[in-house]
């Protein structure tokens, strides 16, 4: 597929959203997303409720997780090979079903074990569908100044998502049944992946041979610096993780569980006022240190949430975190488009996809044991520790973030006049 010549020097949403075909795939795409941010939280409200535990909701949920990070890819690799269409269909068949019987379990009174197994193939099955409209964006625009205002688009998308989602899920599970949320997650997954799958004019290449890309095909898994940018986003699911328990045991310890919508609203929507603001500025620093610099931060902020013990204060803490991911969200995607080759370019996103929901599962058990024997704010350390491992290991291994040659040499397409900065 040719890509889209822009030559703009400060390319902004208007432009990219005029982008031949871009519509056709960007709604369905919402719509088929929106799911992915009910999951979690969804399971944790209805297994708490029946089980009457943060801890086993936490552990119910972190298994769909590392399901989800341990399949994701292969589903990457397999759209890939095969194409979107082929994989999303079945996908979002199995999904519903899945999620039906954890439902139909949980509310049966069914033990723990049972929950457990339902849980795989709801997190094996969950639609890739961000890591997919990344490919079509990256299918178009390829070597073009557009990317980064793409990739910030995709992070306001996927924050309002996390906006919405939470949201909607909260309010059906607390105020029209507990296992409504879940149940309207199935739902959307369904009718929103079926029509993002019927898109085929936008689908991008698949099947692409060593001859067919001019690169050698590889896995994304074996490029170095993609397997720090995946621990970068363990760090990022551990904030998502922590906050979705620790908010929860909090509103809940303190009798208002209707604010665990609210807190969790805020925390997002910090996260995309700042990928707005991401894609609307022309950054003159290279991808690189505006990852170190913007994960520095977010370490330092989600250091403080533990100190919270109101929802005032919580709610401004939660806002500044949610200011920090989405530079580091948004820099990390960036970064990876330039390390791998077109062949393997869903592969890389959804272990990055993956990654942030491994780390989220690893969070949701940690907070909600903490938060069952220590109280709701010991689960906020869980955010703090998974940051600050992660800022580690950037700054050790940040040399492995350079781009590939070939992607500078495309970088600086004639024509385009992108300074290419690495730093």
């Amino acid at each position: 597929m040719a890509s889209t010549v822009i030559t703009d020097k400060r390319p902004g949403y208007g432009r990219l959203l005029r982008t031949p075909g871009a519509l056709s795939f960007l709604l369905p795409g919402f719509a088929a997303r929106q799911p992915f941010a009910m999951l979690t939280i969804g399971i944790v409200l209805l297994v708490q409720h029946t089980t009457g535990s943060f801890g086993s909701a936490g552990a119910v949920a972190a298994v769909t997780g590392v399901s989800m990070a341990l399949f994701a890819p292969q589903s990457g690799k397999l759209a890939d090979r095969f194409g979107q269409r082929a994989v999303l269909i079945p996908g979002v068949l199995v999904h519903t079903a899945s999620v039906s019987l954890l439902v139909a379990l949980a509310l049966g009174g069914a033990p723990l074990w049972a929950l457990f197994l339902a849980a795989v193939p709801s997190g094996a099955s969950v639609p890739q569908v961000g890591p997919m409209v990344r490919a079509r964006w990256a299918a178009k625009l390829d070597g073009t100044p557009l990317m980064p205002t793409a990739a910030a688009f995709e992070s306001v998308t996927d924050e309002f998502t996390f906006v919405v989602g939470p949201v909607l899920a909260t309010a059906l599970c607390t105020g029209v049944h507990p296992a409504a949320g879940l149940i309207a997650e199935a739902a959307l997954t369904l009718v929103g992946g079926l029509f993002f799958a019927a898109q085929r004019a936008t689908q991008p290449a698949y099947g692409l041979t060593a001859a067919a890309s001019a690169e050698p095909h590889r896995s994304a898994l074996s490029v170095p610096g993609v397997r720090v940018l995946i621990v970068a986003f363990l760090g990022i699911g551990s904030v998502f993780g922590g906050m979705q328990v620790s908010l929860t045991a909090f509103t809940e310890e303190i009798g208002n569980p209707g604010a665990n919508g609210l807190l969790y609203g805020i925390f997002a929507a910090g996260n995309m006022l700042a990928g707005i603001a991401m894609g609307a500025i022309a950054w003159k620093t290279g991808p690189r240190r505006r990852l170190i610099l913007g994960y520095a931060g977010l370490t330092v902020a989600a250091s403080l949430l533990w100190t919270a013990h109101s929802v005032l204060l919580l709610g401004a803490l939660g806002l500044v975190v949610g200011l920090c991911i989405a530079p580091a969200l948004i820099t990390g995607y960036t970064i990876v488009e330039t390390l791998i080759p077109a062949s393997a370019r869903t592969e890389a996103f959804t272990w990055l996809t993956g990654a942030v929901a491994l780390g989220q599962a690893a969070a949701v058990t940690v907070a909600g044991r903490l938060a069952d024997a220590h109280g709701a704010s010991t689960g906020f350390l869980v955010p703090m520790a998974g940051t600050a491992l992660a800022l580690v290991t950037l700054l050790a291994l940040r040399s492995r973030l350079r781009p590939r040659e070939a992607s500078r040499v495309a970088a600086r397409g004639i024509g385009h006049r992108v300074p290419v900065a690495v730093d």
